[in-house]
């Protein structure tokens, strides 16, 4: 299975908080499951911590490079897409993200990085995969809380994720 792609200043165990999320199905692909993550307006429609999303030019459908903005735990954030690869025949899906709420040098300034894979396993199963790396004051309140906000956050992300594709599929 693949790992995500961490750039300087993201990597696990060197940050502020740390979650990561993952399911395996069986009966959908990659490719079906692909187009409810990489168009964020889809976000909303089964992923209730997710609202506002729009783009500062581009979209739909997330391209890297673009910059785009949507709110969840509370905080309105910017991003910029910087890694988005479709899935292909052996390759998993890949979408990551830099985000930030705040400004730069603020006690409440919040950076992440938050990275998905979408691959197809043998079986006819998926995997979907996400982790987040977080740094600022922000992060390090977000990783004390009990239960973890962000790990129940995003496997609701997951669940949801996966239940839009079933209905989509019609399964």
């Amino acid at each position: 299975m693949h790992a995500i792609h961490w750039p300087e200043g993201y990597v696990p165990g060197f940050t502020d908080n740390f979650c990561s999320n993952e399911v395996i199905v069986a009966g959908l692909t990659a490719a079906e499951v692909w187009p409810f993550l990489a168009t964020p307006s889809h976000w909303p429609t089964y992923y209730a911590n997710s609202a506002n999303v729009r783009f500062h030019g581009g979209g739909p459908v997330l391209a890297a490079g673009d910059r785009f903005y949507f709110e969840t735990f509370g905080f309105p954030v910017e991003a910029q897409c910087n890694e988005f690869v479709p899935p292909a025949d052996g390759q998993p899906g890949r979408v990551a993200w830099h985000g930030w709420a705040g400004e730069p040098g603020a006690d409440d300034r919040l950076d992440v990085h938050h990275a998905w894979l979408v691959e197809d396993l043998s079986g006819g199963r998926v995997r979907i995969f996400t982790q987040e790396t977080q740094q600022g004051r922000p992060a390090a309140e977000l990783a004390r809380a009990k239960p973890n906000p962000m790990i129940n956050g995003h496997q609701d992300w997951l669940d949801g994720l996966v239940a839009a594709t079933r209905q989509a599929k019609g399964s």
